[in-house]
């Protein structure tokens, strides 16, 4: 089985389906490491590709981050989320476009999720409440790959799950020796994602091994739970995990916090759908 496991890790390295990183991106790492770099230079190199700006300012503009006004420009994107969150969203944007268009029900779950955790991260006054929103947002990118790479494993998944009612994380380890959140994580790093980002992705259903970022990692765990108890989206089994533990007590939950959790996270998804709905209906309009 080691062997189907670097198999796959292989294939996760030298992924052709996904459309390549923006090549601006050597450029916006070099210039967001410059200490005398502006926010206005930053947002220049950014807005100087049309169609990426686009895309990045419609996520910036989604129910994800809840922002009261609407945000029409990179630099104030800059200023809202930091350089950190704007270069998950450019190195993102190609995965969510593919999940629109292939995987729907798991485009949802991941709206979802990560409205759900800009609701946790504010109620529980969480720091980086935006960060917190894009790994929630970002944490299933490995079942895109298994998705789209390894479409005979997929089948297999889907047929494994149904036969022995079990979840599709157990299916994964069964059949790859490996699961979704790990290929998340070899693909984050692949893209030089920050840790704050990479150990949710990585951890969310393990949060006793984050060890740099528990609180992130634990806000994200939840997120998931809260959206897959809902019923909202799909990501690939029906089966609802109990909360951990460690997130439990990490963020510090209550049954009366997490019941007023769970009701704004209700009301949040109504926004969620209609923006699905929209951004559907967008794409069959350009189609």
């Amino acid at each position: 089985m080691e062997d189907k496991r670097r198999e796959v890790r292989h294939i996760v390295r030298n992924v052709k389906s996904l459309p390549t990183i923006p090549g601006i991106m050597a450029k916006l790492n070099s210039i967001a490491e410059d200490e005398k770099a502006t926010v206005n230079e930053i947002a220049r190199l950014i807005s100087s590709d049309q169609i990426l700006s686009a895309k990045v300012l419609k996520l910036v503009n989604s129910p994800f981050y809840g922002f009261s006004r609407r945000v029409s420009t990179i630099s104030n994107a800059l200023i809202l989320l930091g350089v950190n969150v704007v270069k998950s969203l450019i190195l993102s944007s190609s995965i969510f476009e593919l999940m629109e268009k292939n995987v729907v029900g798991l485009w949802e779950h991941s709206m979802g999720a990560g409205v759900a955790a800009n609701v946790i991260a504010r109620r529980l006054n969480l720091p980086e409440p935006e960060e917190i929103s894009t790994a929630a947002l970002i944490h299933d990118i490995g079942k895109v790959i298994i998705k789209i790479e390894l479409k005979e494993e997929f089948g297999n998944l889907i047929s494994l799950i149904k036969e022995k009612d079990m979840s599709m994380r157990e299916a994964e380890r069964e059949l790859l020796d490996t699961d979704h959140a790990e290929i998340g994580d070899w693909l984050a790093k692949s893209w030089l994602l920050p840790e704050k980002l990479i150990e949710p992705i990585a951890f969310h259903h393990d949060v006793e091994k984050s060890l740099t970022q528990p609180t992130k990692t634990s806000a994200v765990h939840l997120a998931d739970i809260l959206v897959k108890a809902s019923g909202f989206g799909f990501s690939g089994d029906d089966f609802v995990p109990k909360i951990h533990p460690a997130a439990w007590a990490k963020l510090g939950l209550t049954e009366e916090l997490l019941e007023g959790i769970v009701g704004e996270v209700e009301e949040k998804l109504v926004e969620v759908k209609n923006f699905s709905i929209e951004v559907q209906s967008t794409d069959d309009t350009q189609a």
